[in-house]
Parts: C-alpha cells; structure tokens; sequence
C-alpha cells in the first residue's frame, strides 16, 4: 500500500485552512432602512465581538462611501420590520457612522452592552 508523502498532506491541509479562513462571514440580517440609516441583526453571539462588527461593516459598507448602521439583537424573534418593533428596538448594541462630508467615521457601543461607558450612547 502507497502512502501519501507528508509534505503533501500538510500542504493540503494548509490550503484547506487557508481557503477556510479566508471565506467571508456571512452578512448579518438587514430588517431594513430608516432614511440612509441601515438597521442591521447582529447574532447574539456576536453582540460583544469589535471583529465581527468590523466584518459586516466591511460587506455592509461600500469603501469610501457615506454609511450609517445601526446594531440590534433580536433575542425575543420579533419579525424584522423597520420602524422596529420594541423588542428589538429595546436591544441596540453598536453604531457605525461614516461620513464623506464631514471627513470621518466612528463606532460607538451602546451603554446598555456595558463595553465602554465612556464613550457609548
């Protein structure tokens, strides 16, 4: 029976892991617009994660383009309809402004996560 070098199955591992890593996330659940603000579903999951926010502003957001998104978890399965129903109005976990004109962005967390109480809305 022939076996498979080593260097040859360790090298098909790594272009699995790499092609693994690479995929992108999936895009979060958008429940709709309120003018040019983007009301967006996070997992809960993902509620906490700064990485995972900084995906789906990635895929949610054209480069260089004005964006506005705000961050809500849907913990009670209320049906997505914007204006949104108080129980996913109620669970506002981050904002993203991004502001051509005015030259800048930020991210803010909402008080309710308790991530940043200096700096949260």
């Amino acid at each position: 029976m022939k076996s498979i070098p080593v260097l040859t199955a360790t090298a098909a591992l790594l272009v699995c892991a790499a092609s693994h890593a690479a995929a992108p996330a999936a895009t979060w659940p958008v429940a709709g617009r309120q003018g040019v603000i983007q009301v967006v579903i996070v997992p809960e999951a993902a509620a906490r994660d700064r990485a995972a926010y900084a995906q789906q502003i990635e895929q949610l957001c054209p480069p260089q383009s004005t964006c506005f998104l705000n961050f809500h978890t849907n913990s009670s399965g209320a049906p997505l309809a914007v204006p949104l129903p108080d129980a996913i109005a109620q669970e506002s976990t981050a904002v993203f402004r991004r502001s051509v004109k005015q030259g800048g962005e930020y991210f803010r967390w909402s008080c309710r996560m308790g991530i940043d109480a200096a700096n949260c809305f």
